[in-house]
């Protein structure tokens, strides 16, 4: 018999030790790799990605060898300019040869699967995390210690690439400019081109300059497609009834070891009081996820907050059983078409996703 949980009664302690043990794919993109990522014939950008990236985690090397000191030119600009846009570099055959690359595209096109792939291909030690958890990081280390122990890594990959405050743009440009000066490759996925990072946010002219470096610093490799998490599957199931649920999982997932059940507001308030950089914790041993009356989110700071929330579930693939509004009205109409839209839709996409498996047993990876 499955025990069941309640994730608004938990109050979960991380270490930084424990934040920085957690740098590496999650479960759900543990053993991918160039050759399972499938691109799509109709977007011949994928099929380009999968080559470039292939060949700059083939550059990468070992910190105890040719890699682990800077490139002839010096510090972060004598990395850069040769592969923008698949034109040729330095090394004449049209894959980057800068400090990093840039993969821009739509939510559910493959991004993290290519980045994953990436850090799977390359030598170690090596980072992957998202960019909340690189400023979860510092917040933890303090900045100098956070420099201090990636420098010695051949490869740091940053996922979900968004700047939501002028504080976090100058945090992550000193980061970058600082491990590419010590040699560290660097691979970043966002919605948004680099140069574009902040736009819709804030309007403050005194952090452009940052922007604008952030985007020296990488050659943008663009993957375009249609959301891979609902290419060829039926529209996201209706909510249950509310006293359906646990019916449903028990009939649908009668191995569970552990399901949280909680009800939408008591879990959400509970998010409120929990840090960001804990949520990995707060569900980590969770097989199902059951949450009764889904209601749309109206505030901004918690719709932030259940961003996170659902990159942890999906992180781990935890399937989701659901009562009250449908996910694709989670946040307000606002919400969708404002500066954080492209946040809350890759939410929308995701939580639509672990619905579709915890209801209807389809998956989309």
């Amino acid at each position: 018999m499955a025990e069941i949980v309640h994730l608004a009664d938990r109050t979960p302690q991380v270490s930084a030790e424990d934040l920085l043990a957690g740098f590496h794919p999650s479960y759900r993109f543990g053993e991918v790799s160039f050759d399972t990522y499938i691109p799509d014939p109709s977007h011949p950008s994928q099929a380009e990605a999968v080559h470039r990236l292939r060949d700059f985690a083939a550059s990468i090397k070992g910190r105890g060898g040719a890699g682990g000191s800077n490139n002839s030119g010096g510090g972060l600009f004598g990395f850069l300019k040769g592969g923008k846009s698949g034109k040729p570099g330095k090394n004449g055959k049209g894959t980057t040869s800068a400090t990093g690359v840039y993969l821009d595209g739509g939510f559910g096109v493959g991004k993290t699967h290519l980045l994953a792939s990436t850090w799977h291909a390359a030598p170690g030690p090596k980072a992957f995390g998202t960019f909340v958890e690189y400023t979860n990081l510092v917040g933890a280390l303090s900045f100098r210690k956070t420099v201090d122990v990636l420098k010695d890594y051949t490869l740091v990959c940053i996922d979900e690439f968004e700047l939501d405050d002028p504080g976090d743009t100058v945090l992550m440009s000193r980061l970058m400019r600082e491990l590419a000066d010590a040699g560290v490759k660097l691979v970043a996925t966002s919605n948004t081109l680099p140069g574009s990072l902040g736009d819709g946010r804030f309007a403050a002219q005194d952090f452009k300059r940052e922007i604008q470096v952030l985007a020296e610093q990488f050659d943008v490799v663009r993957v375009d497609g249609e959301d891979y998490r609902h290419r060829g599957l039926t529209a996201a199931p209706a909510p249950l009834e509310d006293g359906q649920l646990q019916a449903v999982r028990a009939e649908r997932f009668p191995e569970a070891g552990v399901v949280s059940e909680d009800d939408f507001a008591d879990l959400t308030a509970n998010l409120s009081r929990v840090h960001p950089s804990r949520y990995r914790k707060l569900v980590e041993d969770v097989d199902v996820m059951v949450l009764h009356n889904v209601q749309t989110i109206s505030e901004q700071a918690m719709a932030l907050r259940f961003v996170v929330l659902a990159d942890r579930l999906y992180d781990k693939d935890v399937p989701v059983i659901a009562s009250g509004v449908p996910f694709d009205r989670l946040f307000t109409e606002e919400m969708m078409s404002g500066g954080y839209m492209k946040k809350y839709f890759r939410t929308v996409s995701r939580m639509t996703a672990l619905v579709r498996e915890g209801q209807m047993g389809e998956t989309g990876l």
